[in-house]
């Protein structure tokens, strides 16, 4: 009776396929890649042009591109016979850094520097991919990747003449792979911070539970196999670490900035070239380089103290407390570079593929702080080394502009976290059952 009472039962009917975006919207989509597109293959020529014309009067020929084929190509040399630098002040890079020297080799048939160049802009390529494809899932908005296009630019050739962004690119990806496959993200973290430290900080935001557990668990199982094959296979791995302490105040940083008005109203002190850096050398420098870790430290038990408090996530969370804890440790550094703005223009980036970012007004104030530092190094570095008074406004204004991003996005990023949690809709329709996930809470 079973039997044929199943028999006699109408067939179930066939699920419904998957909604598509409209055509119309799946055609605005692509409008935009292309646009996307047609702005990186342009803004990237601009800066191949004016790294094939890199002349200043206080640089000389090649300032700003003398880093690679004098400094990272003497390295490679170094790196190529299976030891580190030792002994050298300038070298002061996790031992993560030295396969990004070495990477150049993979292209036999170019100069040094035209292949470091080459896979910079390789690399580039890639987190403008990535950026892209995070920007056109469901939720997703593809203002980071426009970002990102538009912003690097911002620093002129600078980008192409460091290893930053090859850093960044290990960030970017880290960020975006970490919800989904938290193994992978942690890799990735630990991949960069061996080659720059700060990318760990890519998993300070993960929400609690497994998955934060997976990610930081593979993120220290990839660090230390890594470590221990650099040990195995080169000399002097860790001797960056007897270099960091000699560093002095650069005159790019907010201690630098307070010691340059410091000079302008009598200090004794000078400026001079050591540790790969303009620093300041005088009376009291030291205080304000103390005063420097202080804040750094500060800085670190906010990120804490906000980490223990958060009640609430988004998945935005982990890419807007990434860019708040870089901006944080990047403020109250002892050094400042401009090419540090590539980083913070990366995670802006990943920010702003989120449409739950809380960081929208921070991006604004991350891009002027580029375009002042261009006009700072190289354009006007000498009034910035000779403390003149244009020198001086031009660092008050790049220093408050990234001190003022970073206060606003930490409360920015407090308040998220504290806020009273969003309540899901009562009606189940698959509308509705779509914007539930869009705030996501963990316990522990």
């Amino acid at each position: 009776m079973s039997a044929l009472k199943s028999a006699m039962e109408p067939p179930a009917p066939p699920s419904a396929p998957k909604p598509q975006p409209p055509l119309w919207k799946r055609g605005r989509t692509t409008h935009r890649l292309l646009l996307l597109a047609a702005g990186w293959l342009t803004t990237r020529a601009v800066m191949l042009w004016l790294l094939a014309h890199d002349q200043y009067p206080l640089l000389g020929r090649g300032g700003v591109a003398r880093e690679v084929w004098a400094l990272y190509f003497h390295w490679y040399g170094v790196l190529s016979h299976g030891s580190f630098p030792s002994g050298d002040h300038l070298w002061q890079y996790p031992p993560g850094a030295g396969a990004v020297l070495l990477s150049p080799a993979l292209l036999p048939g170019l100069t040094y520097f035209q292949a470091f160049v080459t896979l910079t802009l390789f690399t580039d390529a890639v987190i403008t991919l990535v950026l892209a494809r995070a920007g056109t899932r469901p939720g997703r908005s593809l203002r980071g990747a426009a970002l990102w296009t538009a912003g690097l630019p911002l620093l002129l050739h600078v980008p192409l003449a460091r290893y930053d962004v090859q850093v960044t690119a290990f960030a970017v990806v880290s960020l975006l792979t970490v919800s989904r496959r938290p193994r992978v993200g942690g890799a990735f973290a630990a991949l960069g911070a061996l080659v720059k430290v700060w990318p760990a900080l890519a998993l300070l935001g993960t929400p609690r539970g497994r998955g934060t557990r997976e990610a930081w668990t593979a993120a220290v199982v990839t660090a230390v196999t890594l470590l221990a094959l650099l040990v195995a296979l080169f000399r002097n791995p860790l001797d960056f670490l007897r270099q960091q302490g000699g560093r002095g105040v650069q005159i790019e940083s907010l201690g630098g900035t307070a010691l340059m008005l410091a000079r302008r109203a009598g200090w004794p002190g000078h400026t001079r070239y050591q540790y790969g850096a303009v620093e300041f050398v005088g009376p009291h420098v030291h205080a304000v380089a103390d005063c420097s870790l202080g804040l750094t430290a500060v800085a670190f038990a906010l990120l804490l103290l906000w980490r223990v408090r958060a009640r609430r996530w988004t998945p935005a969370t982990p890419y807007d407390a990434a860019l708040t804890a870089v901006l944080l440790f990047t403020v109250t550094s002892r050094v400042i570079s401009p090419q540090y703005m590539v980083w913070l223009i990366g995670l802006t980036a990943v920010c702003m593929t989120s449409r739950h970012t809380t960081q929208r007004w921070v991006a604004p104030l991350v891009l002027a702080a580029s375009a002042v530092s261009t006009v700072e190094y190289p354009a006007l570095y000498g009034d910035v080394i000779n403390c003149t008074w244009l020198g001086c406004v031009l660092m008050v204004v790049r220093n408050g502009l990234l001190a003022s991003a970073a206060v606003l996005s930490f409360v920015l990023l407090w308040r998220s976290g504290r806020s009273a949690p969003e309540r899901p809709e009562s009606d189940a329709s698959p509308r509705n059952r779509d914007r539930i996930p869009a705030v996501f809470h963990t316990g522990g």
